[in-house]
């Protein structure tokens, strides 16, 4: 079971993270411990020459999975911080909705690490991306 619910996570993303606005009306579609899936409606302000979702929102959408993957761990930590995020283009993502499905490989004290897929929807086995992530988790008095 998470430690952290879709109403808690999207009330941080609301009060303390701004940015994630720049992603719509995102709906978390699984929000499990260590388990997450997130739908990405794609529209205009995603695209970038080309007529394709640009790098930046495609690591961005990675990233917000990857916090709520940590979150979904340890609870409501909102100072959990990204250490590290490789992104593979693997091809060019149609204008459906991106589904972002991110698993959570270790979660020890102070590291956690996992990886984050994403492709168009309905393509599951076609991703457009893949991620791997690593977030710092602020000791228990930083908290």
């Amino acid at each position: 079971m998470a430690r952290i619910t879709v109403p808690e996570i999207e009330t941080i993303m609301a009060e303390e993270l701004p940015f994630a606005a720049n992603f719509g009306e995102v709906v978390f579609e699984r929000l499990e411990d260590g388990d997450v899936m997130i739908r990405m409606p794609v529209d205009a302000s995603h695209m970038r020459p080309g007529g394709t979702v640009s790098g930046p929102v495609l690591k961005g959408l990675a990233d917000l999975v990857m916090y709520a993957l940590v979150l979904s761990r340890i609870g409501p930590v909102k100072l959990a911080v990204t250490t590290n995020l490789t992104a593979n283009f693997l091809r060019r993502p149609g204008t459906a909705d991106l589904m972002a499905e991110g698993r959570l490989i270790k979660c020890g004290k102070r590291l956690a690490y996992g990886e984050v897929t994403l492709y168009s929807d309905g393509e599951p086995d076609d991703p457009v991306c893949h991620v791997t992530s690593t977030y710092s988790i602020p000791p228990p008095e930083a908290r």
